[in-house]
């Protein structure tokens, strides 16, 4: 059985056709999915696809791109964190990628959600995307090693991988590890210890080869998991195993 370990199948790409998703899911072998948050205003319809289909989880947090909306505090976070199908905090993090400018109240949104993830000891979905330095730093001051997590849909250097297994997360990657230009991407993928791995989508974005460009989803996190095993000489059935191992290690209260 393989896990995606990070979609977003609430969005209205893959939403309207929900139930096909699941079968196609299914029908890959992918046994399980994370559905991730990216606001609070959304989180009703993640939770509710949790509650609908045994094979999905969600987490709780609010984007660093979302600049519209509900901005909850520590506590009102611990509050959303403490739905059972709830298992993760985030995404959260930092990107100064699409957002310029004063960016202070992204670093202290990242802090509350650290915060919030130490006090239910749900773990961390961190996005990071040109501001890695800054990433490392809040996970440090923070305590984020307290709690744990995962780098998601990770496209930075071994150096940025190493302080961040140093800290005791794991590291996902996502079909970009499958685009012909990833080179520096592949050879950190064959660095990642066996098990500090997790796979995912990221879905409905980033349709790996042979479906790039299309909208991607949860099914298709088989063809990251291929990629992975050519860069390090496994088998299908073994990094099946080891990342859906490592997903419920660091998801606790995911039942398999």
């Amino acid at each position: 059985m393989l896990v995606d370990s990070h979609c977003h199948i609430n969005f209205s790409e893959l939403a309207t056709d929900i139930d096909g998703v699941i079968s196609r899911m299914t029908n890959a072998g992918v046994g399980r999915a994370l559905c991730v948050s990216v606001n609070v205003e959304s989180l009703g319809a993640v939770i509710e696809l949790a509650e609908r289909f045994d094979s999905i989880w969600a987490s709780a947090g609010v984007h660093p791109d979302h600049t519209d909306g509900v901005e909850p505090t520590v506590e009102q976070l611990q509050a959303l964190l403490a739905h059972p199908r709830v298992i993760a905090t985030g995404e959260t993090g930092l990107d100064y990628y699409r957002l310029k400018g004063d960016l202070e109240w992204q670093r202290e949104r990242f802090r509350t959600h650290i915060r919030a993830a130490r006090l239910t000891g749900k773990p961390l979905i961190i996005h990071t995307r040109e501001a890695a330095k800054d990433t490392i730093r809040i996970m440090r001051e923070e305590g984020a090693d307290a709690v744990g997590g995962v780098m998601h849909c990770f496209t930075e250097t071994w150096e940025t991988a190493k302080a961040a297994l140093d800290l005791g997360f794991l590291i996902s990657f996502s079909g970009i590890l499958t685009f012909k230009k990833a080179e520096a991407l592949r050879e950190v993928a064959g660095k990642v210890p066996d098990n500090r791995l997790l796979i995912e989508t990221d879905s409905p974005y980033l349709a790996p080869v042979p479906h790039r460009g299309r909208t991607n989803e949860p099914s298709y996190v088989t063809y990251v998991a291929g990629e992975l095993g050519l860069i390090r000489n496994l088998a299908p059935e073994a990094v099946a195993e080891i990342t859906t191992d490592n997903f419920f290690r660091l998801f606790r209260l995911a039942q398999r």
